[in-house]
């Protein structure tokens, strides 16, 4: 019995900590345009707070889950959240666009060591089954509402400074940070300590900053070093005995799929954040605390539809309810298409915004369970770390693609509509994805069943 309470309040922990890093990416995107007013900085310069974060926090992932496995899980998650409360604290207090962002690319390099070391500590202190599968939905959840809110708290905050939505993060980080050490085991790192592959954490990571920014920047000289860079990272992986990413795992076509499938779900999602945030605002007319209130429906349709993700994969199996997720995500976010330069919120908006909620808490907690379910315990560092960095990677590209999209027409409405058909597009490609990939698995564990059936270890709750 204790063991238990210790257990769910390691969970309460861990899921603070995934609950900051979504909360951060989602902080931004109403602030921006507070930020830019206040510090006179070019769109440009605002679309890298959102970049940088998303950029550093996917392209560091991989480095990430592979620093957990080999030094230690709550080592490296303590560590990183100390960085990210650091870095949170500093962004607060400065007044210079390039150094604000350098701020944030800290927090995203902070993030991609935490929640990978997160991860695995639930994957690895909850048994595979169904109390692993409550914890999962319950991680899961965590994103959810952390994004939720960040769109909220972002509204509520600008409205009276814009900095506070840098310091927000800062006490919630350090009561985890005192906390911790006292419920999350230490644990030990499994199997044989290898070693650190340098080289393949240098090429993988260099190649998805590189990829982004050339894709922000219209820069194909950075385009092409990033595809060289990615390319070299093909090549040590083959060539080492202990790679940074085996590659062979990616002849689970159940992990392919649902790692791809997420960068889809955050192209298409975390882009139309983007765009929506800057049409409501620019528009519309809408203040940072209208635009926070207005996206209060959404928020609340992710957290109630995730907390039931659980029981309709119990029921209808990963494939189907990820499908489901994203095709509905895609329609929430199509119906934005009707928008116009005067649109009313009850009528054109607020449907929108609900069945874009509804899609996307039941896509987000499948993805997640279908990734990790991919690979042992041993490998759960890795396995967290591929598909949060999938979702991070997907949500710069979103935003350099949508930005780059939104550039193209002659009127900043029809630029805003293109965005908003292109994220669409994204979140059916995702669900096409998730539908001829989820549903079968290259190697089934003994015992498991197909990935588009239903299981009785699917949660039947988000509590653990």
């Amino acid at each position: 019995m204790r063991s238990d309470r210790r257990a769910t309040a390691a969970l309460v922990l861990l899921c603070a900590a995934v609950f900051l890093d979504s909360m951060d990416l989602s902080l931004m995107g109403v602030a921006l345009p507070a930020i830019g007013a206040d510090l006179a900085l070019p769109d440009s310069t605002l679309q890298w707070l959102m970049s940088g974060y998303a950029v550093a926090y996917g392209g560091f992932l991989l480095l990430g889950g592979r620093l957990a496995d080999l030094l230690g899980r709550r080592r490296m998650f303590l560590a990183s959240l100390a960085v990210f409360a650091a870095a949170s604290l500093a962004g607060g207090l400065l007044s210079d666009g390039w150094p604000l962002v350098a701020t944030r690319v800290v927090k995203g390099v902070a993030a991609a060591l935490t929640a990978p070391a997160a991860l695995s500590l639930i994957t690895t202190t909850f048994a595979e089954g169904p109390r692993r599968n409550r914890a999962l939905g319950v991680y899961a959840l965590a994103g959810a509402t952390g994004y939720s809110a960040g769109l909220i708290a972002s509204g509520l905050l600008t409205e009276v400074s814009w900095r506070l939505v840098f310091f927000l993060p800062v006490p919630i980080a350090l009561l985890v940070l005192a906390v911790a050490p006292r419920v999350i085991p230490a644990g030990r790192t499994t199997g044989p300590r290898t070693g650190f592959d340098t080289a393949g954490a240098g090429a993988v990571t260099g190649g998805v900053l590189l990829l982004v920014y050339a894709l922000t920047e219209t820069d194909w000289p950075a385009g092409a070093a990033a595809l060289v860079l990615l390319g070299a990272f093909v090549v040590i992986e083959r060539r080492r005995r202990d790679p940074l990413v085996p590659l062979g795992v990616f002849r689970s076509r159940r992990l392919t799929s649902a790692n791809l499938a997420a960068l889809a779900w955050a192209c298409a999602t975390i882009g139309w954040q983007f765009a929506a945030v800057l049409y409501l605002q620019g528009v519309l007319g809408y203040s940072a605390l209208d635009t926070g209130l207005g996206i209060v429906p959404m928020g609340l349709a992710i957290v109630v539809t995730a907390n039931l993700a659980g029981r309709l994969i119990g029921r209808w199996g990963l494939r189907r309810t990820a499908a489901l997720g994203l095709l509905v995500q895609g329609a929430g976010i199509l119906l934005f298409l009707r928008t116009g330069a005067s649109s009313g919120y009850a009528t054109v908006l607020l449907p929108a915004l609900i069945v874009h909620g509804v899609g996307n808490g039941l896509s987000f907690p499948s993805l997640n369970i279908a990734a990790v379910g991919a690979l042992p315990d041993d490998r759960q560092g890795l396995a967290s770390g591929l598909v949060t960095s999938a979702v991070q990677i997907g949500a710069g590209i979103g935003v350099a693609v949508l930005a780059a999209v939104m550039a193209i027409p002659a009127s900043a409405l029809d630029g805003y509509r293109a965005a908003f058909l292109t994220a669409g597009s994204f979140s059916l490609l995702g669900a096409l994805i998730a539908c001829l990939g989820l549903g079968t698995r290259a190697e089934p564990a003994a015992g498991e069943p197909a990935a588009d059936e239903p299981t009785t270890s699917a949660p039947t709750s988000t509590s653990a």
